[in-house]
């Protein structure tokens, strides 16, 4: 699984250009002329929505222009992989509302909620918590549970630390019918609820004791992702009392922490925590107990409908390169530039082949015959 994983991550990187790449391979050519097909149907499709950021986005993946410079917010590092003008928090509220009250909103238009789920997910977080919880008995009887946490995940141990794992529900837009099946009551809500999800997907995510995430961004500045607290263990004073530690100003923290940008915050059980994984980003879990959260990657809600399809259509198109179920084919590019280059050597090539036809194929250097 590890070799697996690796392997696809590297494939990744392989169709987006490299920092400061400019020359593509062919399968990168291919790749990114398939992306400008299915942006075409998806303009035609949304003929009275604009994907020009969705262009802007392809030109900086690709190479052709240069990524976002970070530092416009502080601890924000947008990646080449970056959308333009969409708000960057490192942390948002649950009941934060759209700016102008969203797309195609007029004067006086009522606001609209940028998360409508959120509140409905924390009032069902207790059905969700009990579900998880009988799967972890269930695991601990037949001696699983650390393997319940272990498949997915372990190739990101050099990021992510040894003390994170995750239990995988979906990944890049796929759910796991196996994994989900033992989760029933916390799928079916997830898809009651209608979220936004984005690529990443939904997984558990625990972090044993004494364990942290060292500082790290993912660079994609139109996802972000709450965690739901299912388990979050409770600070503990010097004398091994609890300790009442609610302060958010990145200062000590006594429990299990998430740093983003240069604010800290808490998890607490039954509430959602929503960041912006394109800031930087850290973790702790400095007590004695193991930390659970649900953790939901969904789509930054300043994107459009257009936009947001035009951005499932690319992952998917790349996770469909990187199983290799995309035949190989010659880009359309190379094709027409190896035509070109075959009609330049017919002609003789370029102001050579001008020259012939303006003397009739002289061959001196005065352009007179050579007899």
């Amino acid at each position: 699984a590890t070799a697996t994983a690796t392997a696809r991550a590297t494939s990744t990187t392989r169709l987006y250009a490299a920092p400061q790449q400019r020359r593509l391979t062919e399968r990168q050519l291919q790749f990114w002329e398939d992306v400008d097909d299915g942006l075409g149907d998806v303009e035609k499709a949304y003929p009275n929505q604009s994907i020009e950021r969705i262009r802007t986005f392809a030109a900086s993946a690709r190479g052709d222009i240069d990524p976002p410079i970070p530092g416009a917010v502080e601890g924000h590092l947008p990646s080449e992989e970056h959308v333009e003008g969409l708000t960057a928090l490192p942390f948002w509220e649950s009941d934060a509302a759209l700016k102008g009250g969203g797309e195609g909103a007029g004067e006086g238009a009522q606001e609209l909620l940028c998360f409508p789920w959120a509140a409905e997910l924390e009032e069902k977080s207790g059905i969700i918590r009990e579900e998880f919880e009988g799967v972890l008995r269930e695991a601990a009887d037949t001696n699983d549970e650390g393997g319940m946490f272990a498949g997915d995940s372990a190739w990101q141990n050099k990021v992510m630390g040894e003390g994170w794992s995750a239990f995988r529900l979906q990944r890049l837009g796929e759910w796991n019918a196996e994994n989900c099946a033992k989760f029933p009551e916390t799928y079916s809500i997830l898809r009651s609820l209608r979220i936004p999800l984005a690529v990443r997907g939904v997984c558990f995510a625990r972090q044993l004791p004494g364990s942290g995430v060292a500082p790290h961004t993912d660079g994609r500045n139109f996802i972000l992702t709450s965690h739901l607290g299912l388990n979050v263990p409770e600070s503990e004073g010097a004398g091994g009392g609890k300790d009442d530690d609610t302060k958010n100003d990145g200062g000590p923290r006594k429990g299990p922490w998430i740093k983003v940008g240069t604010e800290t915050r808490k998890w607490t059980e039954g509430k959602l925590v929503t960041l912006d994984t394109s800031f930087e980003h850290s973790t702790g879990n400095p007590t004695r107990g193991v930390r659970d959260v649900l953790i939901v990657d969904f789509w930054h809600p300043e994107l459009t409908e257009a936009e947001r399809a035009s951005l499932e259509f690319v992952y998917d198109l790349r996770n469909k390169f990187e199983r290799g179920e995309i035949p190989v084919r010659k880009p359309r590019s190379v094709i027409l530039a190896a035509e070109r280059k075959e009609q330049e050597d017919k002609d003789g090539g370029g102001l050579g082949g001008l020259w012939k036809s303006l003397t009739g194929g002289g061959g001196g250097e005065s352009g007179e015959s050579g007899d």
